[in-house]
């Protein structure tokens, strides 16, 4: 398998996984804010804001693989992560999976768009869609162990 399709797999099988655990979780799980203080969200804002990453990741990659810059500094993210919370209070399941689809399938697409040199180990391009599979998988199994934790 080559680079981009290594890594669109990746995508699509983290975001899998994100969409299975969301369906699985109760009306109560969904609302729960299990990782307390750390991360007062509830479960649904946290899972929705994974798909709103992917929007943004796509965006810093279509930006970086034009020649252009990106500023991705921890600043940038928290901001871009305290708007979607604020804007995004209460989603349902149902939107939340259709907005995971949506956005990982842009993504995806975009992977598909690159070439070889874009996605080469280490290029600006290629780690962010690294990380747009790690950040899925990430939250999943925060939210899991939490809400394990809390039965």
């Amino acid at each position: 398998m080559d680079r981009a399709g290594a890594l669109i797999e990746a995508v699509l099988d983290t975001r899998g996984g994100l969409i299975d655990f969301a369906r699985g979780c109760s009306d109560e799980q969904w609302v729960a804010r299990p990782l307390g203080e750390a991360d007062p969200r509830p479960v649904g804002v946290i899972v929705d804001h994974v798909a709103d990453a992917y929007e943004y990741l796509a965006r810093w990659i279509s930006a970086l693989a034009a020649g252009h810059e990106a500023e991705i500094t921890p600043k940038v993210i928290d901001g871009l992560n305290a708007r979607h919370a604020a804007d995004n209070a209460s989603p349902s399941c149902a939107q939340v999976c259709a907005h995971l689809t949506a956005s990982g399938d842009a993504l995806t697409a975009l992977i598909a768009s690159l070439a070889d040199d874009q996605l080469a180990e280490g290029a600006r391009c290629a780690r962010l869609a690294d990380i747009a599979a790690r950040h899925a998988v990430a939250h999943r199994e925060e939210l899991e162990a939490a809400l394990a934790a809390r039965a």
